[in-house]
């Protein structure tokens, strides 16, 4: 193996590529965006004949290439023939979070061609499929905070903790806003006594110890635990024998600020304990909040 590390960049236009690369060359990769596929072989071989030290690489790829994108998978094979070793992270997110970025840096998506932005995310998620089944570590961005994406880019790439390529985000939510549309597994835990009906814990929420106590010391609470984190971790192999990359645990109360929120930070750290890359997102937890 010629370098320690050799990761390609790539994904959806919009989840996060070129903040991924920010992260990597802080931690010291020597990156590049937008190479053309077709120059990657004679990028590694440049960095291969060269003793300057650098051994951690980075190359961000994407549509922008146009045609030149199509050229990829051969230059992929090509890489492998000449034993060269690499990764390929690939960053996604939900349809609406992408349009909700492209709408908030009003930029125009590289394969709209003057149309709608959804009509060029279609096109860009049809045109990577097969990227995306080839690569070693998927990441959804849609639900993590950059601090969050950060720290699991630490755990896969810099630390490169593998987790059988399975991220777990443990999600809480309200029931009153919807269920999360990416959910895999869901739970429902409004049979958990509420805080919200003591006048103390009301505006308070499950990341405070008063109201974390309240939930974690019901009797109930602490058998459903012992249950419901013995069956989620008897199914994680099982999704991991499947080829699962990327699982959501979607956790619900009334209105995600309390129980569900105190349940989840509790089913993330067993998680995390049992060793499985877990990121922790709460969706609704300040919309109840007095403003």
């Amino acid at each position: 193996m010629i370098y320690t590390q050799f990761i390609i960049v790539t994904g959806m236009s919009g989840a996060g590529k070129s903040t991924v690369l920010d992260f990597l060359e802080d931690a010291g990769f020597y990156c590049v965006d937008n190479l053309p596929p077709a120059l990657i072989p004679k990028f590694a071989e440049l960095f291969s004949m060269q003793r300057n030290g650098i051994k951690q690489v980075a190359l961000g790829i994407d549509v922008r290439g146009g045609k030149l994108f199509n050229d990829l998978f051969a230059t992929l094979d090509e890489l492998s023939a000449k034993g060269y070793e690499f990764s390929i992270l690939f960053l996604d997110a939900p349809d609406d979070v992408l349009v909700k970025r492209y709408k908030e840096t009003r930029r125009i998506h590289p394969l709209a061609m003057g149309g709608r932005v959804i009509s060029g995310i279609a096109t860009e998620r049809s045109a990577l499929q097969d990227l995306k089944q080839r690569a070693e570590f998927i990441v959804d961005t849609g639900n993590l905070l950059t601090r969050q994406l950060k720290e699991t880019i630490n755990d896969i790439i810099i630390k490169n903790n593998k987790f059988n390529s399975l991220i777990i985000t443990v999600l809480s939510f309200g029931f009153k806003y919807g269920i999360p549309d990416d959910s895999d597994l869901v739970f429902d835990v409004r049979f958990i006594p509420n805080p919200f009906y003591i006048p103390e814990m009301k505006e308070l929420t499950g990341l405070d110890p008063l109201v974390r106590n309240f939930v974690m010391e019901s009797e109930t609470s602490r058998a459903y635990c012992d249950k419901w984190i013995d069956f989620i971790a008897f199914l994680i192999p099982h999704y991991v024998e499947e080829g699962k990359n990327h699982l959501v645990i979607s956790v619900g109360c009334t209105g995600g600020k309390h129980r569900s929120v105190a349940l989840s930070e509790k089913l993330a750290t067993e998680l995390k304990k049992l060793g499985y890359m877990t990121v922790i997102n709460h969706r609704d937890i300040d919309k109840d909040a007095k403003k």
